[in-house]
Order: structure tokens, then sequence, then C-alpha cells
């Protein structure tokens, strides 16, 4: 290398160090960071692997400049820094692994300074291609047998001794590139020739037996011939994986197959055979191996089963959507909430940490990478280099894709690794292996005759410089296909999928972020979020109020009002959009809840709950001036601090406690629907009444819900006038205090008040306060009863609704009287 390039190696080597040594410090305080505040344990191992990577690359740079006489100085810096990062990634995860793959990142830069300087590794290779490619098959072959899983359980695809294990189908991918590299060098001449008469209709000679054949632009017999102990070769390695049901590494080799021969002959058939191979063995694979069909079930539509079959995947996708643009933080995240995070899914964990920033970082090393490679292949000296090079960029380029697109979702799962990123000995051997190789060819490479001219005709130009642009393109539309996925992923239904009740990082921030509490309308505390020992917890201090509340749970999601309100409750609306960012940004965490005012008066709630003890129903008690509820009490009801003892009770519940049966349940309504309000009210709909809670919707005019029959009653008693219902009133603003929440809906006209005050008049009780109506529909046992005050009273008009699933007319008659006259006292 000249003195530019040593320094400019030099300089990215630098670079690189300070990237990783900035991502070390983050990793170590992110304990700190997390928790806010230095009374912690920081994380240090990590720097060991750090320091080991220093050293070796310290090492590689002065080696490189003494030995090499041609190379370019980025690719050994661009290595460095995608492997460091991979290396102290899974240091991160898990700091076993990490220590492991410490040492394997040691051992690979040893065979990497080993091979600097055996040049000679090339040709070696070029002569013994069929005894490696054999060997090579042995070894696959023996896993089964003897094949183990380092895990414990899943396929045995790996050969152990010791402690230390080999997975055969990693080096077994760089062997078969060797092997066809070498045999298409060996009969290049003759597919040159065959390519340059494609045009030209003649009759030529056979090299090697003097027979003739006619050329007419298609592969004639003798083509195909050559390609005969390729298929064999490549398909008993197949048949090998696919007996041990590695799909992914199959996949792999059906892709470098097509690519070297496309490399070789310039067939543009052999892409599109192989993509239609894959197509149909996917197909037939799904009919009858349950692990592909579980695969593309996941891959098609995740969705369906995303706490089962598509747990992976669904979380994977959640993982970069945590992300977003500029991530949580290194350490800051939490991808091991994926599986085998440190392996399968360390993209995944890159992009949660490092948002969409490290993601759009780390596909454009790969594309220079890969840009290298193929340009380091252009300039090989011979057939062998040239197509080794090419081929040997396409396994890492194609294998990166495989993994980084089903982390995203753009192509079925496979469980293959991330070169020089993922968890895996074998896997970081042969990686580096292939820079070993590409640095030697490059060494060795020379501006022959063939490189240097520039022709358009086919006799002048290579089959190899034709076909190398279009296997280029392809590897770099996929990098630019990942990239726009992860935005998507990341940033535009980054939103909506983190709102998801089945996000388990909305239960870990919980947590160790304090949730706004929810009081009634004096303030009295209905559920709130307690701290001990730094972890905090969710606590209804009022239990009955279950089912109108609901519950927000890490396991089971969330319901009723923590559900509609969990935005403001988890402080990501009411606080200062910059505190928000800031917060966000330094901790990766939202900030402290908004608390939350309701207008339901917990004394009048408790009579009510009393009332209704043994009884299934639902009662609501609302001022029928301004809408506000006072009362909502659905029953049979449930404890929310006891649903992880009492869920699977609660499902199974014929009585259905966890519906909010005021707003949720439907009830037939039998005469009551001759009142002209019920009608009225009906006909305006679920857009007139919002409650920032689950409404159901009735089908007939016959039916109607309780709340619907309260808002009646209330325009009874309101002289006509239908108010806006209101439950959720105030929030509190650190600055502002308490603030009103805008209404949901608004008041509205219904009826005269002279015809409001003649149904108050045929429905008045004895004491000329009240009025009250009860009703059994026919061949139904329920009960509705509706009252409220008279003109006559004179303090804030009230309405009530109540629905007993009883036929008992006087027990709906005592629960409704006595709770509208506990409701006028002063």
């Amino acid at each position: 290398m000249s003195i530019n390039e040593i320094r400019l190696q030099r300089n990215l080597f630098i670079v690189g160090a300070v990237f990783l040594g900035i991502y070390s410090l983050a990793i170590s305080l992110a304990p700190a960071v997390r928790a806010r505040s230095w009374d912690v344990d920081l994380f240090w191992s990590h720097w060991i692997g750090f320091v080991v990577w220093g050293f070796g690359f310290t090492f590689i740079h002065l080696i490189s400049t003494r030995f090499l006489k041609q190379a370019n100085p980025l690719l050994l810096p661009l290595v460095g820094i995608i492997s460091g990062w991979g290396l102290l990634t899974i240091w991160r995860l898990t700091p076993t692994f990490g220590l492991r793959q410490t040492g394997w990142l040691a051992l690979s830069l040893l065979i990497l300074v080993l091979g600097i300087r055996q040049p000679s590794i090339l040709s070696f290779l070029r002569r013994c291609k069929y005894i490696w490619l054999t060997s090579g098959l042995l070894l696959t072959s023996m896993t089964l047998i003897f094949g183990t899983n380092p895990m414990g359980y899943g396929p045995r695809l790996w050969l152990g001794l010791g402690g230390i294990y080999l997975q055969p189908s990693e080096p077994l991918k760089l062997l078969l590139v060797v092997y066809l590299a070498a045999y298409f060098a060996d009969w290049s001449a003759i597919l040159i020739e065959h390519q340059n008469h494609r045009n030209f209709p003649s009759l030529i000679k056979d090299r090697r037996d003097g027979k003739s054949f006619q050329i007419l632009g298609k592969p004639s017999y003798p083509q195909i011939q050559i390609l005969i102990p390729t298929l064999i070769m490549t398909g008993l390695a197949i048949l090998i994986l696919l007996v041990q049901r590695d799909l992914g590494t199959v996949s792999i080799f059906i892709v470098l197959y097509s690519a070297m021969v496309f490399l070789a002959t310039r067939w543009l058939w052999v892409p599109i055979f192989s993509a239609a191979i894959l197509a149909g063995a996917g197909i037939l694979g799904y009919q009858i191996f349950d692990v592909i069909r579980l695969r593309v079930d996941a891959w098609i539509n995740p969705w369906l089963d995303p706490s089962g079959r598509s747990y992976q995947i669904v979380q994977s996708l959640l993982a970069i959507a945590n992300g977003g643009i500029i991530g949580r933080g290194p350490g800051l995240g939490y991808p091991t909430l994926v599986p085998i995070t440190h392996s399968d899914f360390i993209f995944s964990a890159i992009a949660e940490d490092g948002g969409l920033m490290s993601v759009v970082g780390l596909l454009l090393l790969l594309g220079f990478l890969a840009w290298i490679g193929f340009q380091i292949a252009l300039m090989g000296k011979n057939k062998f280099h040239q197509y080794l090079a090419a081929g040997l960029t396409t396994f890492l380029a194609a294998q990166s894709l495989l993994i980084i697109g089903g982390n995203l979702r753009l192509l079925p799962l496979t469980g293959v690794t991330l070169p020089f990123i993922s968890y895996g000995g074998s896997s970081l051997m042969v990686s580096f292996l292939i820079i070993t190789i590409l640095v030697n060819i490059q060494n060795t490479s020379e501006a022959s005759s063939e490189t240097m001219v520039s022709s358009r005709t086919i006799n002048q130009t290579s089959i190899f410089q034709q076909a190398l642009p279009y296997l280029t393109t392809t590897i770099f539309v996929g990098l630019f296909s990942a990239a726009l996925l992860a935005g998507w992923w990341g940033v535009v239904r980054g939103p909506d999928l983190l709102s998801r009740t089945d996000n388990p990082r909305r239960g870990i921030n919980d947590l160790t972020t304090p949730r706004g509490g929810i009081y009634d309308r004096s303030r009295k505390a209905i559920v709130e979020s307690v701290e001990q020992n730094g972890i905090f917890s969710r606590v209804a201090r009022y239990p009955a109020l279950g089912p109108i509340i609901g519950y927000n749970h890490p396991v089971y999601g969330q319901s009723g009002l923590e559900s509609s309100l969990d935005p403001i409750l988890r402080g990501q609306i009411g606080n200062n959009p910059f505190t928000i960012w800031w917060i966000n940004l330094l901790y990766g965490q939202n900030p402290p809840g908004i608390n939350i005012r309701l207008t339901i008066d917990l004394n009048l709630q408790s009579t009510a709950d009393e009332m209704l003890q043994g009884h299934s129903g639902a009662l609501i008690l609302l001022n029928a001036e301004n809408g506000e509820i006072l009362v909502m009490a659905s029953h049979p009801t449930y404890n929310p601090n006891q649903l992880a003892d009492q869920w699977d009770n609660l499902v199974k519940d014929p009585g259905s406690p966890l519906i909010n049966r005021v707003t949720q349940a439907v009830y037939p309504i039998g005469d009551l629907a001759n009142f002209p309000f019920i009608q009225k009210v009906s006909e305006l709909g679920s857009g007139m009444i919002s409650l920032r809670l689950p409404l159901a919707v009735p089908e007939k005019r016959t039916e109607s819900t309780p709340l619907e029959i309260s808002l009646a009653a209330a325009s009874i008693s309101n002289m006509g006038k239908l108010p806006a219902p209101i439950l959720v009133q105030f929030m509190e603003n650190e600055k502002e205090g308490w603030t009103l929440l805008p209404t949901m809906s608004s008041p509205a006209e219904m009826v005269t008040a002279y015809e409001a005050a003649r149904i108050q008049q045929n429905l008045i009780l004895n004491d000329g306060l009240k009025w009250g109506y009860s009703h059994t529909p026919d061949e139904d046992t329920i009960t509705w009863y509706i009252g409220g005050t008279t003109l006559e009273w004179k303090g804030l008009p009230l309405a009530i609704a109540l629905v007993i699933e009883e036929a008992d007319l006087r027990l709906a008659e005592d629960i409704g009287g006595s709770l509208l006259n506990a409701a006028m006292k002063p």
C-alpha cells in the first residue's frame, strides 16, 4: 500500500476505535441511566472484548501495511467496525456469550494474520477443490449421527468436543464457493467461446473430444454437461442439509449456486429458475413440514398468533419500532425480549438500541463491504480469483440480507447468522477466512488486458464483467429495501406497534416509571402506582370499579379507562413536549404519568355497589344538567389487584365480570321503546355518546345499553335537553395543576320542555320531588328502572338508570329509589 493508503487505513481504524469506545462507555453507564441513580452496579466486563478487539486490529493494521502490496484501505477497517459492533452487542445482551465470542474473535484474527502471510493459499484451494468439498460434506454428514445443539434442544447441527462446538454447514458454504469457482475457472474457456457465438449460429468443436455441436443462443448439450458435476456436488450438500432440516442454509446454497452459474455463463434463466425452485420448495415444504408451515404463517400474518407461533417476529418488529429514529441508547432497550437475540435477531437488538440511524449505518457498512468485494473480483488476475471473490462476497451479502430480511418480515425467518455480528464461532471464523481470501486475491491482482479493455461487443467483453453488475445491483436493491422497511416499522408503524397491549416493553416501563393515578371528584384515590424498592406496582384502592377502570397488566394487556387513557396515564400526553423528548432521549423511557380525575363520587359509588352486591346488572347515576356521571356500577365485578390469580376463572365465569355492563352490554327494553327520548338517543348513536370507554352499538330499536337509557332519563329531568355525558373531567399538569379536559360530545335539544314536564307528571312519585318507572320486558328475566328529579326539586337535576338481570320490580325500585334518595341528601 502507498503512504496515503496506509494513513487512510490507520485513520479509519482510529475512527472505528473511537466509535466502539463511546459505545462501550455508553453500555457501562446504561444501568445508572436506566435507574437514574449512581447507586447501581455499572457494567464493565465488555471492556475485555474492546481491549482484545483494539490490540487485535492494531496488529492487523501493522501486518497488512508490511505484507500487503495491493490492498483496499477500506476493507480491513470496515471488517473491524462491523465485527467490533457485533461483539459489543453480544456482550451487552449476554456477557457469557460475549466472553466466548471474544475468544473466537481472537482466534479469527490469528487466522487472518497467518493467512495474510500465506498468499499460496489460493492455489492450494484451487488444486484441492474436490478434497475440500468432500471433506466438508463428510463433516456435515457426521452431524446426522453425532450432532448436538449447544442450547440442549432444537436441531442438532453442531459437532461438540469439550464444550467447543463447530457448525460444519458454515465452512461448507465457503468450500462450495471454492469448488464452484475452481471448477468454472477450469471450464471458462469453453463457456466463453460458447457465449461469444450465441448470436452467430455455427458449428464448432468441443475442445475435449472434438465433437461438433451447434450454438443457437441457448445452452447446448456440452454446456449443460459441464454443469452436471456441480449439480451432483451441490445437490448432495443440499440433500444432507434437508435431512438436518437446516432450511436456511439450503436457501443460501441455492442462492450461491445460481449466482456462481450466472457469473460463469450469464444465463438469466438460472437465477429465475432457482427462484422458482425456492418458491416451489417452499410451497411443497409448507404442505409437508410443520417448521416451514409455522414460519410461513408467521411471515404472512404474524398478528394472528402474536404470543404463540409468531412471537419471535412480532417481538422483533416491536424492538425495531421501539428504536424509532435515534434508538433507546446502547444498553437501554429491551432486545432480550426477542428469543435468541444474540444470534438470529441481533439485527433487531441493534435497531432497538440505535434506531433507524444505526440500521442505515450498518447497511451502509455492509454495502461498502460488498462493493469492495466485487471490486476485488473485477481486478482478479484470473478467472478463479474473479469467481472466488465474487462468490464469497455474494455469500456474505446474501446471508446478511436473508437474516436481516427475516428480522424485518421482508422474508420468512431462516435461522442463519448475520456475518461478523451474530454470536457463533463457526460463522465468525468463516467470515474472517473469506476476508483473508479476498485480501490475498487483491494482493495478487494485476491489471490484466481483459480487465482493462472496454468494448461493446460480446467477443471482447468477458461474461463475468457482463454478469457482475446484475449481481451487484441485486445486492444493493436488497440493502436499500431493508433500509426502507426498517423505516416503515420503526417510524411509520412504530407508534401503532408500541401501543399494542401485548408489547411487554410497556409493562417494563411501568415498573420503573410512575403511572398516573385515577381519582374521584373529591380526589380520593381509585387507582395509584405505588413504589417499593424502586419498583412501581399498580394498586386499585377501590377494586369494585374494576369493570370500568379496567386493568393495566404486562401479561393480560389493558382494558377500561386504563386502556383508553393510557397515553395520558403514561405521560405521553399532558407533559411538556420537550420534557417528553428529553426523557425519552436520555433514559429511553416515558416521563412520569399524568393524574386523572373522574366525576365519580366514591361515597355514592360504594352505596350503589353495596346495593348491587350479589346481583348481576348495571347502574348509572348522573347530573342531568351537565352530564357528570356520579355513579357507574357493573356487577358482577372483579378485583384488578388479584388479576393474575383469578384470570382463568374470570375468563371462564359465565357472569362475565370483565365486561362493563353500563356501556358494553345490550339489553331488550320492551315498553321503554315508547319513550320519545330513548328513540332519539338511539338515533343519535355512538357519535353523540362518548366516554373514552368502549361502547356497544345496539342493532335493534328494541335494544339499548344502560348508558343510553340513562341519557334518556336525564333528558326527562333536564326539561328535554340531552346533556353531554362526562366521566373523565380533569388531568393534573405539573405547571398548570388540574386542567379541564374537553368533552367528547355536545348537548342536544331532544323535545320541548312542555313534553318533558308532561312525562314527569305522569311518572311522579309520592313526594313530588322524584319521578320513576320500572319495567320487565315480556319473556325476559331482566328488570329496568329509570328515574330522576322533578321540577319541584331545587337542587341539581339527577337521573338514574338501572337494569338487573332478574325479573323483580320491587328490587329494582328499592335499589334505584334508595340511591336517588342518597344522592339528593345535602
